[in-house]
């Protein structure tokens, strides 16, 4: 049984992958529609804040379904129906142009059915894999999402040249179908994992809410990652008007591979060997050293400078995803793990939010007040954030209930 798990996991693996890409090039495609049109910072963070918000904020609904229904379906579902939206905003290209708030509905209903999905995932990992398999498989899982950023930037860059967003779009909706045929070929032979007592939509909120909240580590965890995916949304939400103020989409493109190939090294090794020991501290050191590449990518306009910080920024991410998902793993029962991973994604994501909603303001009205370009406001922003970031590092350390999440972890091995 290990061994097919493992296998099905596989595949369900390389379906999202498959699945990051397309929707990579829908993200790059439109970042680079919509700066141009509008020339904000701001504009292109709404779009990202529309595209995150309903994900974020039906992930514990998500989350209850996850474990009150057959998983693998939630998930066919979701990949399924999220191909609405893209249509939406392809129909409205091929009629003579999408405006900003076409572009908006057309993310948001995406959105809305790609909620569905990440609970579902992440649980059905846990139902496939032995424990001493999290590590590899969260490695992987890290590769997979950093495809969005290695290979579609470079390929949407080199599509832009010779065509338009359409293709882009064409693109990720017929990956949207062969992701739901391979999750629908992962589903065969493997049994739904339904509760016997059917209990309230409530009752299983609470039940997860009561699995988050049982170690005073889990939630302070969770709260620390709050604030810090909050300076590294800054940084995921600007670097593209950065870039944009000063060179071209191809550039960009390559740019953006250059960066994500720190990403792919640092998944590949941890999906080779993971993290064994120490994962508190790894997380911290990787955060801190994230939060220094966050400073020197915003100092300077050259490109060589930029994605040499990029690069290393990216290659940390990996190392910090693997230890919170380990130390957040090990520390939940499995059973209640869909509802579980649906809280803690919207009470750890929350500071997305708030650096959607608030960087690229204030990325503008820095670029307005100092009379410059919105790219150097952008930087401004980015090098406040990563310095915020490496200090919360430093913080997070300190907290001994954290460190003591690992103890606990392999006292239940």
């Amino acid at each position: 049984m290990k061994g097919t798990g493992y296998k099905k996991f596989l595949l369900l693996w390389a379906g999202q992958m498959v699945s990051a890409i397309g929707g990579g090039l829908t993200s790059f495609g439109l970042g680079v529609y919509v700066f141009a049109q509008t020339g904000s910072a701001a504009s292109m963070a709404l779009v990202t804040l529309l595209a995150f918000l309903p994900t974020l904020v039906l992930s514990v609904p998500a989350g209850v379904l996850a474990d009150r229904y057959d998983r693998r379906l939630l998930m066919m579902l979701g990949d399924g129906m999220s191909a609405l939206g893209v249509l939406y905003i392809l129909i409205c290209m091929l009629r003579g142009g999408a405006a900003l708030w076409q572009i908006c509905v057309g993310v948001l209903v995406s959105s809305v059915f790609s909620a569905l999905l990440e609970p579902a995932y992440r649980a059905t990992v846990t139902d496939l894999l032995s424990k001493e398999e999290y590590s590899k498989a969260s490695g992987l899982v890290s590769l997979a999402g950093s495809a969005r950023y290695l290979i579609s930037p470079l390929l949407a860059g080199l599509l832009l040249a010779v065509s338009d967003i359409k293709l882009l779009l064409v693109i990720d909706v017929c990956t949207f179908f062969l992701t739901v045929i391979v999750t629908g070929v992962v589903k065969r032979g493997l049994a739904a994992k339904v509760p016997e007592l059917r209990e309230s939509f409530l009752e299983s909120l609470r039940g997860g809410w009561r699995a988050v909240t049982q170690k005073r580590g889990v939630v302070l965890l969770i709260a620390a990652a709050s604030v810090l995916t909050c300076f590294m949304g800054a940084f995921q939400i600007l670097a593209e008007p950065l870039l944009l103020d000063f060179t071209s989409s191809t550039v960009l493109g390559v740019a953006e591979t250059v960066c994500a190939c720190g990403m792919l090294v640092s998944s590949l090794l941890l999906g080779i060997r993971g993290v064994r020991r120490g994962y508190v501290r790894v997380l911290c050191v990787s955060l801190l050293l994230a939060g220094a590449a966050m400073v020197v990518f915003g100092l300077k306009e050259n490109i060589y400078l930029i994605c040499a910080a990029g690069f290393f920024f990216f290659a940390m991410l990996p190392f910090a995803n693997n230890c919170l998902d380990y130390l957040v793993r090990t520390n939940i029962p499995a059973e209640v793990q869909g509802r579980a991973w649906g809280l803690i994604g919207f009470l750890s994501q929350i500071g997305y939010v708030v650096a959607y909603g608030a960087a690229g303001v204030l990325a503008d009205g820095i670029a307005s007040a100092m009379h410059m370009g919105v790219g150097r406001g952008a930087a401004a922003v980015i090098v406040l954030a990563g310095a915020l970031l490496a200090i919360s590092a430093i913080g997070l350390y300190r907290i001994r209930a954290v460190r003591e999440l690992e103890s606990q972890a392999a006292e239940q091995v």
